[in-house]
């Protein structure tokens, strides 16, 4: 049978999933530790070996190999941009879409400082952005020229004012720096074009930092190495939402993944306000949006996501009362293999990932003000409305492996104590049981169509 080898190199496991293309199933799943310190092929190997396993007595001929990487640390960036709230921030989500890690965002023009803080950083790619289309062209330039004499070596993606991208390539060009350019991530006031961008990113990811990172030879096996993982479930979450032009999409959603890092949250949804007589303000947002909360995650991070929760935050999810969180949350983030066993253990996970869903989600989606005018009270949103979104899907081990996940994932939805947030109402939720949406989204790249409805059946529906 024909078939896909679909290959994440995450940055704990390497997963691979094995589509049939002619009967549309997934036939077989492995995963092994990532060993991206010594050979990434070792990892890959000992999952491979689990896969023909289940694959024996079956004919398979693997007509394609692709995969997608998180591993060392995933995609790190900066964005550099104007103004903090406007080409800074686009240049932030630009950076996010494109499955990043965003280490920091710099505004106005770099500081000799700033440029001693990008050099110590361990970073990939440099995002420079600035001034919208005939607008403020000092800026950009000036950071261009910093880069340039700083003697950093690290390539660059330039989308920024138009008027000024003559000037920023001379610098660059002349200083011997890797380089592209491509369109501005805000050509006009409060108006994102991140699309370019991060097809950019993507590219260059695939061209320089695959080889950086010690995996010349995971390409050498696969078809490429086509994007990072977090692109990958933004992708499959996008041709899901909006369908094909042959397979309807299920419409609106939210992808929750909690992770031992992050909590990412990827919203597919337009996100204009829903009630009427409300007005929009602030940076347009865009139809796929991700988000990735680095202080909320279930192990490295778990001491974060106490300090940022509260210990009382974290109580309300947990029947006994008397349990240290603090010491617990510690427990996790100095034991990141630690697999909960026992009953208090388990609920205790559970908790901690109510609380990060509840909090990422909070982040993520748009809020209301409530001013008062001569004219009466108005309201304004800052962010996406999801008040409407249909579905909420989770992905991650905790989630994967919860007797209820959905309670897990409701802990995001609406909250009446807490009515500003424009989290969804009334959501079905979904849970990834086999971690199929990274591989879809590489499956998409070929099969948009047959993405689409293997997602629709191996989704499951919990309540």
């Amino acid at each position: 049978m024909d078939s896909y080898l679909l290959i994440d190199f995450g940055s704990t496991y390497t997963k691979l999933t094995a589509v049939d293309i002619e009967s549309e199933e997934i036939i077989a799943t492995a995963k092994d530790i990532t060993t991206v310190e010594n050979d990434i092929m070792v990892g890959f190997n000992n999952a491979f070996e689990k896969l023909q396993q289940q694959l024996r007595g079956k004919s398979v001929n693997f007509v394609r190999k692709l995969a997608c990487s998180s591993a060392a640390g995933g995609l790190k960036m900066v964005a550099i941009g104007l103004v903090p709230e406007l080409t800074a921030e686009a240049a932030k989500r630009a950076a996010l879409g494109a499955g990043a890690r965003v280490l920091n965002v710099y505004s106005y023009d770099l500081t000799s400082k700033e440029i001693e803080e990008i050099k110590k950083s361990k970073l990939d790619i440099i995002l420079l952005a600035g001034g919208t289309d005939g607008g403020n062209k000092d800026c950009i330039i000036h950071n261009a020229r910093m880069l340039a004499e700083s003697g950093i070596k690290l390539p660059i993606v330039v989308a920024g004012n138009k008027v000024a991208v003559d000037t920023v390539e001379k610098i660059l060009k002349d200083a011997g720096m890797f380089y592209k350019i491509t369109d501005n991530v805000m050509p006009k006031l409060n108006v994102l074009n991140v699309e370019p961008a991060r097809e950019e990113i993507r590219k260059m990811f695939m061209e320089k930092i695959v080889e950086a990172k010690g995996m010349k030879k995971a390409e050498g096996y696969t078809s490429g190495i086509l994007m990072p993982t977090p692109a990958a479930v933004l992708k499959a979450a996008r041709v899901l939402s909006q369908g094909t032009d042959k397979e309807d999409g299920i419409g609106d959603l939210v992808v929750v993944d909690i992770g031992g890092a992050t909590t990412d949250v990827h919203s597919l949804a337009e996100g204009e306000p829903s009630k009427p007589g409300v007005t929009l303000k602030g940076l347009q947002e865009p139809f796929a949006k991700r988000t990735v909360e680095g202080d909320l995650g279930m192990r490295y991070s778990a001491v974060s996501l106490w300090e940022a929760a509260t210990t009382k935050k974290i109580q309300r999810y947990l029947e006994d009362k008397s349990i240290d969180v603090e010491t617990n949350c510690r427990y996790r983030a100095e034991n990141i293999g630690m697999i909960p066993k026992t009953e208090v253990e388990i609920k205790f996970d559970e908790a901690m990932a109510k609380t990060a869903t509840e909090l990422a989600l909070e982040r993520h989606v748009g809020a209301l003000e409530m001013l008062y005018t001569p004219c009466g009270v108005i309201y304004s949103q800052e962010g996406k409305d999801l008040l409407e979104v249909k579905y909420i899907i989770g992905t991650g081990g905790v989630l994967v492996h919860s007797e209820n996940p959905a309670s897990i994932l409701k802990a995001g939805v609406f909250d009446e104590n807490t009515p500003t947030y424009l989290k969804p109402k009334n959501p079905e939720c979904l849970i990834d049981k086999t971690y199929i949406l990274s591989a879809m989204g590489l499956l998409a790249e070929d099969h948009p169509n047959m993405a689409v409805r293997i997602m629709k059946k191996y989704l499951v529906k919990v309540n």
